[in-house]
């Protein structure tokens, strides 16, 4: 007789199976990474050059660096805190496009700069994060829509300009020598404050003016022209992470002996939390919701088997097919080799003198059958009592060999 080789756990999923379930998922998946990507790619399209002097795109501002050149003023990109310091002055207007990108050291550097330049200081949509360092005294209140709005001030600019969309941050102070202009509910989008040596600093709530679309509508152009071109040279300072200062400890930071930075007293280090991008809540509970909506999709009823009466009497070999559909859907060849071997010991048992007790016993049933089949013992023991089958067609072969032992063994 043919022995049997090599044995598979034939319970656990094959790799199709596992693909089958799966495969479903991994679409899903991979469809709302395209979707992002191809959000991601249209948004940055959109973006691109965004209050970027040198930009015609819809969000640049190429349009009022050509306005300020007709009037002779020149406007110079700069991307470090040390060519924006290093060219402020009296005949200089320099404007932070995202004066919340810098960090407490350059805002420091920055503030004590343009502080006694003399010239005018155009900040764009200072938030809480920098508020306080760069324009001590001046609070920030939340940001409203962006509309079409009147001056309601005393500032020659605001009033030549007359209605123009503003909106975003808002502003207050208490300080002397101020103008606030353009209020939403109450408070002013648009802050000019006095300086020391004649300077003076503008707090622009939202960069729309500025931008390319919207230059030519109400008095954006009018107003964007008088606040930048006060002087004959314009910085526009974009900042930018490749900056060094950026990587600089700010002024109430030292070193101590090990060589780490430490925060002067009163100052809190930054948290974990701290640290992470913006949204990163809103992103982990979209993903916990994902995760939950697939455990509930792919759930099944785990359990034992439950026996129950049939209603109806079936025919064994329906009964038989159909158990074998089952053992073959889930490729249960060990549970169908089992049943198999244990039906062929139990039906040859009794011819060969076996009590019912001893009929699954290799010690009791395989010296009897070896008495009525001496030249197969070692085939038998495999065949009765060996490996599960590594495949269907091993599966057939055992089936085969066992009803040709039962033959033998009924007619020896």
């Amino acid at each position: 007789m043919t022995g049997l080789t090599g044995s598979t756990t034939s319970m656990s999923p094959s790799t199709r199976q596992v693909w089958n379930r799966v495969r479903g998922l991994l679409l899903a998946l991979a469809l709302l990474v395209v979707a992002g990507i191809a959000m991601a790619a249209l948004r940055s399209g959109d973006h691109h050059g965004r209050l970027d002097p040198r930009s015609v795109d819809q969000y640049g501002s190429r349009a009022v660096a050509e306005l300020l050149k007709d009037r002779g003023v020149s406007t110079r990109v700069v991307t470090t805190l040390e060519d924006a310091t290093g060219a402020a002055g009296p005949g200089t207007t320099v404007l932070v496009t995202a004066p919340d990108l810098l960090t407490v050291a350059q805002q420091q550097d920055f503030r004590s700069t343009a502080a006694t330049s003399g010239g005018r200081t155009v900040l764009i949509a200072p938030g809480p994060t920098s508020i306080g360092t760069l324009v001590p005294g001046v609070d920030v209140d939340f940001p409203t829509d962006v509309s079409l709005r009147g001056p309601q001030c005393d500032l020659l600019a605001a009033r030549a300009a007359g209605t123009a969309e503003l909106g975003g941050e808002r502003y207050s102070t208490d300080a002397p020598g101020t103008d606030g202009c353009y209020p939403a509910d109450g408070l002013p989008s648009l802050l000019r404050i006095d300086g020391p040596a004649g300077g003076d600093t503008v707090l622009l709530g939202s960069p729309d003016i500025l931008y390319n679309d919207r230059l030519d509508k109400h008095g954006n152009a009018s107003l964007a022209l008088q606040l930048l071109g006060s002087r004959t040279e314009l910085v526009w300072y974009i900042p930018s992470l490749d900056d060094p200062s950026a990587a600089e400890p700010a002024d109430g930071e030292h070193h101590d002996d090990g060589g780490r930075d430490t925060a002067s007293e009163g100052e809190a280090e930054d948290t974990f939390f701290d640290l992470i991008p913006g949204g990163w809540l809103w992103g982990t509970l979209q993903l916990a919701v994902a995760a939950v909506l697939a455990a509930v999709w792919r759930a099944r009823r785990l359990g034992p088997l439950v026996t129950e009466r049939l209603p109806v009497a079936i025919r064994a070999s329906e009964a038989t097919e159909g158990r074998a559909r089952l053992y073959r859907k889930v490729n249960a060849r060990d549970r169908a080799a089992a049943s198999l071997r244990a039906a062929t010991r139990t039906r040859i048992a009794p011819r060969l003198g076996v009590s019912a007790a001893e009929t699954h016993s290799p010690e009791a049933l395989l010296p009897a059958v070896s008495a009525h089949l001496p030249d197969g013992e070692s085939d038998t023991r495999e065949l009765l009592f060996g490996a599960p089958p590594a495949d269907d067609a091993a599966l057939v072969r055992l089936a085969d060999q066992l009803d040709a032992l039962e033959r033998e063994v009924r007619t020896s």
